[in-house]
């Protein structure tokens, strides 16, 4: 008999590619919606509109739209954190500055443009917000597969430190179960344009 986790890279594989399969057939309108819904959503969440610094990320294509999320965010005053990519695909961090600040960068993705703070300064967050493919019941997150934010967890978890962890996906996208293996780690909460769901640690 073999357990989840041995299973688990092939059906995250699986699962990776029926989910961004139904993100690329979104049209240009849906996506607009779901953006403008999910930063509404969001920022109800206590966690996030009592939060003074939030470790974020710039969404691109078809993923669950933050830019609204991060204006609004900086408008009331956080001290938003955005992700630098690192050759070794761990993550450094700068401020947000606004979007005439944000300069494109490898795979597609947009950077923040100021000075680099470290990989620690995600230690400074009160609240994570994690990209991911789905969340299940559990609050466990399926991600990309690049690792970058397994790192993440991982480097708070070693500190000790302990933000919200929330991941910002579609309604569709909460499912039922997703694939497990020993390194992952929930989230503390799933926000969607439809609503938010909780889990406990």
């Amino acid at each position: 008999m073999t357990d989840e986790s041995s299973d688990a890279p092939s059906a995250k594989t699986a699962l990776r590619r029926e989910l961004l399969a139904a993100r690329a057939a979104l049209t240009t309108g849906e996506l607009a919606g779901s953006a403008a819904a999910l930063a509404g959503t969001a920022l109800t969440l206590p966690e996030l509109s009592g939060a003074r610094t939030v470790a974020a990320y710039v969404s691109v294509g078809s993923e669950p739209g933050t830019r609204a999320l991060l204006d609004l965010l900086r408008a009331r005053g956080v001290h938003v954190l955005l992700p630098v990519l690192l050759p070794d695909d761990d993550l450094d961090w700068a401020v947000y500055e606004g979007p005439d600040r944000l300069l494109k960068a490898g795979r597609g993705l947009l950077e923040p443009g100021g000075p680099r703070l470290g990989p620690p300064a995600v230690l400074d967050a009160d609240a994570v917000l994690l990209p991911g493919l789905a969340a299940d019941t559990r609050g466990m997150r399926l991600g990309r597969g690049g690792g970058s934010y397994d790192r993440v967890l991982a480097r708070l978890a070693a500190a000790g430190a302990h933000p919200a962890l929330v991941v910002l996906l579609y309604d569709d996208e909460v499912v039922a179960r997703v694939p497990a293996e020993p390194h992952d780690h929930p989230v503390d909460a799933v926000v969607t344009p439809a609503g938010t769901r909780r889990f406990g640690r």
